[in-house]
């Protein structure tokens, strides 16, 4: 029967199904339902491992729950004869077994469930979002390989600054996203603690074994107190903020890439497969692609931002604001930023960097005159700040003009006294010589960010390794958990 043809006096009312009970429905199907039969097995191992449960009555629910179709429950729709997905599935293993399905109930409720199956969702989305962060700095690092002599004009405040290489901005783009991958490992630790046991809040007098179901379910350890277990929403709070630190990270990136893709820029050429036309105006060339890039990125801000939001000043304990209304937001933030990243790094991949542009731009508007002061610090031996006052002068004098040989004139008829050539301070404006004497770690000269980019790709593969084996780890254990061949 459908929501609408409830009777108003019993439970459901109408109303409360159509908005909440059948959505949550829908949202546990979508989410949940795997996760909660691999509750049912590995619960069902742990009662009669225990004795709390006879081997017999152990394996008659194991083949109630290898008979279930699973595609008949994702096809099923709420209709009111029951509360949730957990009670439509417990129905039907009656159906299969009788009362004996009630036994697999013993030692659980559906709180400790419920934060089981939250958990066991979100550790897997951790793994897919770490995955797209690194599809996106494996493109950064390919890059970065490929322009270490791209000198390109380096911003401050939004204006020229001083000289840098493609590579070396790439560069930090690939540390803050070997960041964002630390701050998800970081949340998958927290995550991946089992909190079955915990019951309603308190345990249960029945000798189970919550190391056991902890293991056959893939966690890597317990959320040990019970009432904590039940109560605590930081393995889901630190999981959104990991996702809100990336996206305004990729935010800004994204915000750089658009600049440049504009006329007045023309740093950056997407791919014709990345852009779109003006339905009016036949030259257009819009960068839509990174426009979706980061719209995306600040959906997913905001859902994150939304998730903490919906829980802040709940109370601490079993409270439905944590639970299934919310849920579904988490998986929505993370797809959302999944798409994000995905469509960055495919964008980035099949764009064309102008290298002659960006050349002359780091060569123009006196970006290397720091550079200047530094030479007249080292050979002539006065303070930076007589140099600073110094080169600034001449720059002023200037009348705008940039040219090396126009400074160095200006800068040699200011100061008469000085020793240094004028092949001297023109070689001290070259924006390649200002990229080439940055060798302190982290800088700009191209042998400096070589070594850089070597670290990057060996932590590319560390990262890359995590990936595999937790998502090893839960496949081992799920098929374990199935067969019962844990041991």
């Amino acid at each position: 029967m459908s929501s609408g043809d409830l009777p108003e006096a019993g439970f459901p009312a109408p109303v409360y199904a159509e908005t909440v009970l059948g959505p949550n429905f829908e949202d546990a199907k979508k989410y949940f339902l795997d996760g909660l039969l691999e509750i049912h097995y590995a619960h069902t191992r742990m009662l009669a491992c225990q004795g709390i449960l006879t081997e017999g009555e152990a394996g008659i629910l194991i083949d109630a729950l290898n008979g279930l179709n699973r595609e008949e429950i994702a096809r099923a729709r709420y209709d009111g004869s029951c509360e949730d997905l957990f009670f439509f599935v417990e129905n039907l293993l009656c159906r299969a077994c009788g009362e004996l399905a009630g036994k697999m109930h013993t030692a659980r409720s559906r709180n400790d469930i419920a934060i089981t199956l939250y958990r066991m969702g979100m550790r897997r989305e951790l793994l897919e979002f770490a995955t797209a962060i690194i599809e996106v700095r494996a493109v950064l690092l390919d890059l970065a390989a490929e322009h270490l002599e791209t000198v390109m004009p380096a911003h401050t405040h939004t204006q020229p600054a001083q000289p840098t290489t493609l590579a070396h901005y790439l560069l930090a783009g690939a540390e803050f996203l070997e960041r964002d991958c630390e701050r998800t490992q970081a949340a998958f630790a927290r995550v991946n603690l089992s909190p079955l046991g915990a019951c309603a809040i308190t345990t249960t007098a029945f000798p189970i074994d919550r190391y056991m179901t902890a293991r056959l379910l893939g966690f890597e350890g317990l959320a040990e107190n019970s009432y904590g277990a039940i109560a605590s929403i930081d393995y889901l709070t630190e999981s959104a903020a990991a996702v809100a630190v990336a996206m305004v990270n990729v935010g800004k990136l994204v915000q750089d890439l658009l600049l440049w893709s504009t006329r007045e820029f023309g740093f950056l050429r997407l791919s014709d497969a990345y852009v779109q036309s003006s339905s009016i105006m036949p030259q257009k060339r819009n960068p839509v692609a990174l426009e979706h890039t980061r719209i995306l990125a600040s959906r997913a801000l905001s859902e994150a931002q939304a998730v903490f939001t919906c829980v802040h000043n709940t109370p601490f304990g079993d409270i439905n604001d944590s639970e299934d209304d919310l849920q579904p937001l988490a998986f929505t933030m993370f797809a959302d930023a999944r798409r994000s990243l995905r469509l960055l790094a495919g964008l980035l991949a099949a764009a064309d960097v102008d290298r002659a542009k960006l050349a002359r731009r780091a060569a123009a508007d006196f970006l290397t005159v720091t550079e200047l002061a530094d030479t007249l610090v080292r050979q002539e031996g006065v303070s930076f700040r007589q140099a600073h006052a110094m080169v600034a002068r001449a720059v002023e004098t200037s009348g705008g003009d940039d040219r090396a040989g126009a400074i160095a004139a200006v800068l040699l008829e200011q100061n008469p006294s000085l020793h240094l050539s004028r092949d001297g301070i023109e070689r001290a404006l070259d924006p390649e010589n200002f990229v080439r004497v940055r060798r302190v770690v982290g800088g700009p000269a191209p042998e400096i960010a070589a070594e850089a980019l070597g670290r990057a790709r060996t932590q590319q593969a560390r990262i890359a390794d995590w990936i595999r084996l937790k998502e090893e780890m839960l496949d081992k254990s799920r098929q374990e958990n199935r067969t019962g061949n844990a041991g």
